[in-house]
């Protein structure tokens, strides 16, 4: 088999003394798109934090493209091509859309700016109509937008988003979600997505894992996970 792009492997991880990551195991390969779903609490958002070095794995290793990134540190990982769109949005709401992205492009060669700007606008019509105006007064839709683009301007191989559905409209989700799709096929960008939205995540997905209680359990593909008949009744009533 192949190198994985993202190898976590016996991942233990917790805040304090206690465990939120119980020697996790994943992988994923270059190009995939990866969903993982789990209840509230279960850990997911903590393996995201964890791979991005906030809070560090108190054991086992993660790997990234074939270098052990364990205790790299996290702004070092933006520059290894691994950026995180957190839970949130966590815009900077009193800069405008515009200087929103400027930050993302940080870390990134000034000659990329022009063209990844472009690219933004083309993928988020409304954030270039927007560019004027400050973050804070943008709809919830219209932040995760520039949470994703923000992101996106820093140029991830690994691009990881924290529930990027929640809190928005199910005609808004359809969009987000198009977008992800559209950024993994035309631009090659590797996508790993956490999500309680089981049936948006698993529709899009390559392969899922199931995370209950800091251990994944189980592991399919998207479209047999979604077939699944535990995972349509723990996650999926109602979906769609």
């Amino acid at each position: 088999m192949a190198e994985a792009m993202l190898a976590v492997e016996g991942v233990h991880a917790g805040y304090g003394p206690r465990l939120a990551l119980k020697g996790v195991d994943l992988h994923i390969d270059r190009g995939e798109i990866v969903a993982l779903i789990g209840s509230n609490g279960a850990g997911k958002s903590t393996l995201l934090m964890t791979l991005c070095g906030h809070p560090r794995a108190k054991q086992g290793r993660i790997w990234f493209e074939g270098r052990d990134i364990t205790r790299v540190p996290t702004h070092d990982l933006v520059r290894c091509g691994l950026v995180q769109v957190p839970e949130g949005r966590r815009i900077f709401s009193r800069m405008t859309v515009l200087e929103n992205l400027q930050m993302g492009a940080l870390t990134s060669d000034s000659r990329h700016f022009r063209p990844d700007l472009d690219r933004v606008f083309a993928l988020f019509p409304v954030l270039a109509e927007r560019r004027a105006q400050r973050g804070g007064v943008l709809s919830g839709g219209e932040q995760q937008m520039l949470a994703i683009g923000r992101a996106l301007m820093s140029r991830p191989r690994l691009l990881l988003l924290d529930e990027p559905s929640l809190g928005l409209a199910p005609l808004v989700v359809r969009k987000i979600f198009a977008t992800l799709e559209e950024i993994n096929a035309g631009e090659g960008v590797t996508i790993l997505l956490v999500e309680q939205n089981a049936y948006h995540a698993l529709k899009l997905a390559f392969r899922g894992y199931v995370m209950v209680n800091g251990v994944i359990t189980l592991t399919g593909t998207g479209s047999g996970l979604l077939a699944n008949p535990e995972i349509r009744a723990a996650y999926l009533e109602g979906g769609g």
